[in-house]
C-alpha cells in the first residue's frame, strides 16, 4: 500500500470516527454513561502516551504525572472563572488575587506551558539521577506540589484546600477528542523526528547515544518538558471534564493508574497506550460497576457482589492480560493500516530510498 493511499484512509476513518460521535450527541442524552467514559478515555490516553514519551521512547523512569496533571489543572481553573463568580468560589481569600479570565484554549494552552516550566526547573536537579532513584524523585516532587497548592498562603490564587469551580467547560465529547487527538499526533510527529530517534538512541543505550554525540542532558530535558507540558493539557481537560478542581484528587495513585495504562497498553507504543487507556475507562467506570451492588435473587443474597467487589475483579483481570501480554497488548509496536493490509494480503514492503513501496 502506498503512503498516499495510507493518509487517505486514515484520515477517512478519523472522519468516519468524529461523524459517529456527532451523530450520537444528536440522539443520546448528554448524560449517556457512553459519553463519560468516551471524554475521560480521550483524557488518560492523552496523558498515557504523555508517560510513554518519557518512559517507554526515552527510558526515563518518571512518576510525576499527577503532579503535572494538578499543575495543568489549577492552571485551566484559576485563569477561566468568571469575575463575577470569583467572589463566591474565592470566599475564604476576600475573592481572590486574579480578577481577569481568559478563553479557556487560552488556558489549555498555558495550562501545558505552566507545567512545562515546572517540568524544566525541577529537571535541573533530578534528571541527573537514573532508574528507581528518578522514579522516587518525580513522585516526591508531586506529593509536594500537591501539598503547597492547599498551602493556605497560597489561597488567593490556588484556594487554599477549597474546590475551584464555576469555570467554563466545554460538553461535547466532539471537543475531548479533538484537542487529545491534536496532542497526540503532535507527540507522534516528534517521535518520528530526529528529536525521537535520539530519545530512542538514549533509551536503548546512552552511551552509545553520547559516542554518537547525542547531548544527553539536552534531550532528557526536552523529553521531559514535552511530556509534562501535555500532562498538563491533559490535567487541564480533566478540570473541565470533571467542572471543579481539588488538589487532594491528585495523589500518587493517580500516576500508578497512569503507568497501569501504559504497561498494559505496551511501553514503547502510542496505540496501546490509546487503546489500553478505553479498555481501563471502560471496565473500571462502566462495565464492573455492577459488581459494587448488593443483588438479591428473591430473598438470597447474591455472595461477593458488595461495594469494593469491583475492584477485586478490576485486579485479576489486570493480572490475567499481565501474564498472557507480557509486553504489553500491542507490545512495541503500533496499529497501522498498512500493517493489516500486508497481513491480509501477504505482501511485504519493499525499503526503498525516499520511501516504502509494495512488492
Amino acid at each position: 500500500m502506498s503512503k498516499k493511499k495510507e493518509i487517505i484512509i486514515n484520515v477517512a476513518l478519523i472522519g468516519g470516527l468524529l461523524l459517529i460521535l456527532f451523530i450520537l450527541e444528536r440522539f443520546l442524552p448528554a448524560t449517556s454513561m457512553l459519553f463519560t467514559v468516551l471524554k475521560k478515555g480521550a483524557i488518560y490516553a492523552l496523558v498515557a502516551v504523555s508517560m510513554n514519551l518519557l518512559n517507554g521512547f526515552t527510558g526515563l523512569f518518571s512518576l510525576g504525572q499527577a503532579g503535572f496533571m494538578l499543575v495543568g489543572a489549577y492552571t485551566y481553573g484559576v485563569l477561566t472563572i468568571p469575575v463575577a463568580e470569583r467572589a463566591n468560589v474565592y470566599m475564604y481569600f476576600d475573592g481572590g488575587l486574579i480578577q481577569f479570565a481568559l478563553h479557556p484554549i487560552i488556558a489549555i494552552i498555558l495550562a501545558g506551558a505552566l507545567a512545562g516550566v515546572f517540568a524544566y526547573l525541577i529537571g535541573l536537579p533530578v534528571l541527573r539521577l537514573k532508574s528507581d532513584y528518578l522514579a522516587i524523585a518525580t513522585l516526591g516532587f508531586a506529593e509536594i506540589i500537591r501539598a503547597i497548592f492547599q498551602w493556605d498562603k497560597l489561597g488567593p490564587i490556588t484556594n487554599g484546600s477549597n474546590l475551584l469551580r464555576s469555570y467554563p467547560s466545554y460538553k461535547s465529547v466532539l471537543f475531548y477528542f479533538v484537542a487529545s487527538g491534536i496532542c497526540i499526533a503532535l507527540i507522534v510527529m516528534m517521535i518520528n523526528s530526529t528529536y525521537g530517534r535520539a530519545f530512542k538512541a538514549i533509551r536503548d543505550d546512552e552511551v552509545a547515544a553520547e559516542a554518537m554525540g547525542i547531548n544527553l542532558a539536552h534531550h532528557k530535558r526536552i523529553a521531559f518538558v514535552v511530556s509534562s507540558f501535555f500532562a498538563g493539557v491533559s490535567g487541564a481537560l480533566l478540570a473541565m471534564y470533571q467542572t471543579s478542581v481539588q488538589a487532594a484528587m491528585f495523589k500518587s495513585a493517580m500516576t500508578y493508574e497512569i503507568l497501569l495504562i501504559v504497561v498494559i497498553g505496551g511501553i514503547g507504543s502510542i496505540t496501546g497506550s490509546c487503546i489500553s487507556a478505553f479498555l481501563f475507562i471502560i471496565l473500571s467506570e462502566w462495565l464492573l460497576r455492577f459488581l459494587d451492588t448488593d443483588t438479591y435473587i428473591g430473598s438470597f443474597h447474591v455472595p461477593l457482589l458488595r461495594s469494593g467487589f469491583r475492584k477485586v475483579v478490576f485486579a485479576v483481570i489486570i493480572m490475567i492480560i499481565v501474564l498472557f501480554f507480557r509486553q504489553g497488548i500491542m507490545g512495541t509496536k503500533e496499529f497501522s493500516i498498512s500493517g493489516i493490509y500486508h497481513k491480509i494480503t501477504g505482501k511485504k514492503k519493499k525499503e526503498v530510498k525516499g520511501g516504502g513501496a509494495d512488492e
